[in-house]
């Protein structure tokens, strides 16, 4: 079986369909490129041949290179694998270089055979640079589909053309958005912007490609950038204009990255440096800066982590071999913000929803926020009214509890309370059949506790959403000691009907993802009463590649949740609790009334608008900024370290049981600085004799919070790392 076929018309016209066996979507394999090699190299040779399509056998084109290759690239490059990643990815350039010049003479530009591509659906990654290497792109008047380069949302670059190309043909302003921020376009917006020629109706995609191939010139199929004279839209950065240009691309990519994401650097120095020679040396440029980006960790750790793990577990890589769980019907208990977004997330998976709440007017009020949710995506053209009509039937809003009579799951999203919960749960179980499964959704209070309240504790687990639900991706299942497997199973299932990522963790205090980001939040507020500059502490977390500081965090997550939760905390801990300074801190505030961003006024100062304008000067009167400020690098490592020695933790002590889990939850859950690959992939580029190290340094001087976890020192005695040593590290 082969990935690519062709067949030559009557007309003389080959069509080259892509057609991977076995796979929804076509992805590029090191065989498939080579199929393809061999069948361009026939058709050019061939003299009946009077052109090419390159196609799909499929409803979409392709997804792009297999990751699971990419990820392995540097490993299978050889004793020297800068070298044999930079060979391979010349190679991968002569092949679409071929298609380009098409058997032209080199130098007349002429006799050249025209090349088109037909694409069906989708076109990401290789699936477009692939036909921005011939020499007109026809895309079928598909919505649904998705056309660009998103490379960079994984740690990587378009390196197999697309950056130089891309960048030639729209200009380095033009091409930015595509490059720079992975933006997907459907096909006439694609057109709009320039990277694809035609957008047509499906049912005449091959006619128009055939059509065109056959009615094609010479001057027709010869590049702009193999033409005499060609000048770079926009100006080259050599130009006044170019020059304003790169630029301002500088700074944007420094601003929005932080430096802490080394793909955009490579990829913008790619295209600055690539503007200034001809285009083949170019296509080497790109490929030095491709292969620069293949040898860092952070590639390597950000495929791992935000592909290859997100997919496998997506896929029910740690589900109980049960029998399908699919959810046919959930009841939401509870029509709050969390509630609300729960019923939107299921009804827009085409689930059927029960909202309760205690009274009419309150179970109305949740279904109204999926209507707001629905009516942003009508004026962003993503919804329309039927979709929208359609997703609202499925909620029905009421207190009545009867309503629940035929539900399948339960998802319990009342006031943390637990006197609250267990009421819930012994109202509802008498109500809905023996086989539903009872969920609750709770981000702080043991769910082995809970299910005590339960009649059937084998059918009781916890869902922890993150909110926003319909925003945040992750969603951390919690298994308490009586759950039984079929819980999870369902769990896992109604996670994969609404499109989330699932990790499975053991019932602990906090569970994972807060146990984490709670001494994140704490160490920053910790600095504070130091006298460490707050701008220091937050500009240090962004120059870690944390989407929010720990003090712009707790404003969001608001100030008294955290006296709420110091103090549950502390009530359940007794002498052991290791916050009395961090409380300190967070009490004064709330007794000032600066609850965070909700109250307008926090570590953050913000206008009538709520909109953050600054840091709280009024901070320093309470904790003066001290006149010797620590280092950077302390700083860092002490926001970096905290959160995670606590994911070492987790799995030492069984919450944890698959550092996967550990990893793609970090990232997806909290926004552990994704360029890491996560905590587990971190340590890893650290070494482990330098991360125990480290511990002990922080520990001497900061205290034992950053004591060495057993599991990492012993890890450290051997030079072992976690992916290296993955199932022993997650046995013990």
């Amino acid at each position: 079986m082969t990935d690519f076929t062709m067949a030559i018309d009557a007309d003389g016209v080959a069509v080259i369909t892509w057609d991977v066996p076995n796979k929804s979507m076509n992805v590029l394999s090191l065989e498939g490129l080579a199929e393809l090699n061999a069948l361009v190299d026939q058709a050019l040779a061939d003299t009946a041949v009077k052109g090419i399509v390159i196609t799909s056998g499929k409803d979409t084109f392709a997804g792009g290179m297999d990751l699971n290759i990419i990820a392995k690239m540097k490993d299978s490059a050889g004793d020297d694998p800068a070298k044999g990643l930079f060979e391979g990815t010349m190679q991968m350039h002569a092949i679409l270089r071929k298609i380009e010049r098409a058997g032209m003479d080199p130098k007349t530009l002429k006799g050249g055979k025209p090349i088109a591509a037909a694409l069906p659906g989708t076109a990401l990654g290789i699936g477009l640079e692939l036909p921005l290497a011939t020499h007109r792109i026809f895309a079928a008047d598909n919505s649904k589909a998705k056309i660009g380069l998103p490379e960079i949302k994984v740690g990587i670059f378009p390196g197999a053309g697309g950056t130089t190309r891309l960048a030639r043909k729209l200009g380095a302003m033009g091409a930015s958005p595509l490059l720079l921020e992975g933006k997907l376009n459907d096909p006439k917006k694609a057109k709009l912007a320039g990277v694809i020629d035609e957008v047509v109706a499906p049912e005449d995609l091959m006619t128009t490609a055939k059509a065109w191939v056959l009615s094609a010139k010479d001057a027709d199929i010869v590049k702009p950038w193999d033409q005499k004279g060609y000048k770079m839209p926009g100006g080259a950065p050599y130009h006044p204009a170019g020059f304003m240009t790169f630029v301002g691309a500088s700074a944007m990519v420094n601003g929005n990255t932080f430096g802490v994401y080394p793909a955009a650097k490579a990829m913008l120095s790619a295209v600055y440096e690539g503007a200034m020679v001809p285009f083949d040396t170019a296509l080497k440029i790109e490929a030095r800066w491709f292969t620069n980006i293949l040898m860092n960790p952070s590639s390597s750790a950000m495929i791992r982590s935000l592909f290859i793990n997100k997919e496998a577990l997506e896929k029910g890589a740690n589900r109980p071999e049960v029998a399908d769980q699919r959810v046919k019907k959930v009841g939401v208990l509870g029509a709050g913000m969390m509630g609300a977004g729960i019923a939107y997330v299921s009804a827009n998976a085409g689930i059927e929803v029960v909202l309760i709440d205690r009274d009419q007017a309150a179970a109305d009020k949740g279904k109204s926020y999926a209507e707001g949710i629905l009516d942003k995506g009508i004026a962003r053209k993503k919804v329309t009214a039927d979709g929208k009509a359609e997703v609202l039937a499925r909620i029905t809003a009421t207190p009545d509890l009867d309503a629940l009579r035929g539900c399948d799951l339960i998802v319990e999203a009342v006031f943390e309370d637990p006197a609250v919960k267990a009421e819930m749960t012994q109202k509802v179980e008498a109500i809905v059949g023996e086989d539903c499964i009872f969920a609750t959704n709770t981000s702080t209070l043991p769910i082995s506790m809970l299910a005590k309240a339960s009649v059937r504790p084998e059918q009781f687990i916890g869902i922890h959403f993150f909110s926003p639900v319909d925003k945040m991706l992750l969603v951390e299942i919690i298994r308490g000691k009586a759950t039984g497997d079929r819980a999870v199973a369902k769990a896992l299932d109604y996670v994969r009907q609404i499109r989330k990522t699932p990790i499975v963790v053991n019932d602990a205090r906090f569970f994972y993802a807060n146990r984490c980001i709670i001494p994140y939040i704490n160490e920053g507020i910790r600095m504070v009463k130091e006298g460490v500059s707050p701008a220091l502490i937050e500009n240090a977390a962004k120059l870690l590649g944390m989407p929010l500081g720990p003090l712009q965090l707790v404003d969001e997550t608001s100030i008294d949740l955290g006296v709420k939760i110091a103090k549950a905390t502390k009530a359940a801990m007794g002498d052991a609790y290791p916050d009395g300074e961090v409380d300190e801190v967070v009490f004064w505030m709330a007794e000032q009334g600066r609850l965070g961003r909700k109250s307008k006024s926090g570590f953050y100062a913000y206008d009538e608008a709520g909109k953050r304008t600054g840091l709280w000067e009024g901070l320093a009167a309470q904790y003066p900024v001290a006149e010797e400020q620590p280092d950077l690098i302390d700083v860092q490592h002490r926001l970096m370290f905290i959160q995670t020695l606590e994911a070492v933790r987790a799995l030492q002590e069984g919450v944890l049981t698959d550092i996967r889990e550990g990893d793609v939850g970090a990232i997806l859950g909290w926004g552990y600085a994704p360029w890491s690959g996560g905590p587990f992939s971190w340590l890893d580029m650290l070494g482990s004799p330098y991360a125990a190290e480290r511990c002990d340094e922080l520990a001497e001087a900061f205290g034992p919070r950053f004591a060495c976890p057993d599991l990492l020192r012993d890890m450290a005695d051997k030079d072992q790392t976690f992916y290296g040593n993955a199932a022993k590290a997650a046995a013990a």
